[in-house]
């Protein structure tokens, strides 16, 4: 988990849920379909569009298998690498794979909390949550938070990173 001071000395317990929830989200999409299907999943193009929901039915669970999140909308885009990646259980790099995640809360029924979340494969990158140079911070092993920016239910603005540089084409 990130410092305290990296949060602005708030209690940010949700950022980790999110974000392993949308890993979750990202190895459970196959790239075979054609198409948006029921869910929101249109997996030729590489995007999910769609309340979160919508991943819950897709793998078997209740509609509310997210609780307060569950309402909330979700706009996801991954490139081919990262579908590259997930079939190789990201074993032979070096990968050119990202993740574009746009959450949005403030939705009827929804939890009040927005987030934009891009992540890079950099390789090894140290601790979960671990600050790095440019500005980003490590996630799941071997990528790098390069943007993550949101809001709270209160209309508290928060930046966890917002890496220099923060495009996708200046990482392996």
């Amino acid at each position: 988990m990130l410092t305290a001071a990296l949060y602005g000395g708030r209690s940010m317990k949700l950022r980790p849920i999110i974000a392993s929830f949308l890993l979750l989200l990202a190895f459970a999409l196959p790239a075979d379909a054609n198409g948006f299907d029921q869910y929101g999943y249109n997996r030729t193009a590489r995007v999910f569009v769609g309340p979160a929901s919508g991943w819950c039915l897709d793998r078997g669970a209740p509609a509310d298998c997210l609780g307060a999140y569950s309402n909330d909308r979700l706009v996801m885009k991954w490139n081919a690498e990262w579908d590259r990646g997930k079939a190789e259980g990201w074993n032979t790099p070096p990968y050119r794979a990202y993740l574009d995640n746009e959450w949005n809360g403030n939705v009827p029924g929804g939890s009040g909390w927005t987030e934009h979340f891009k992540a890079v494969w950099i390789g090894s990158c140290g601790a979960e949550y671990e600050l790095l140079p440019n500005g980003g911070y490590c996630i799941w092993g071997q990528f790098e938070a390069i943007f993550d920016r949101g809001m709270d239910p209160d209309h508290s603005p928060w930046t966890l990173a917002h890496a220099s540089p923060a495009g996708y084409g200046s990482y392996p």
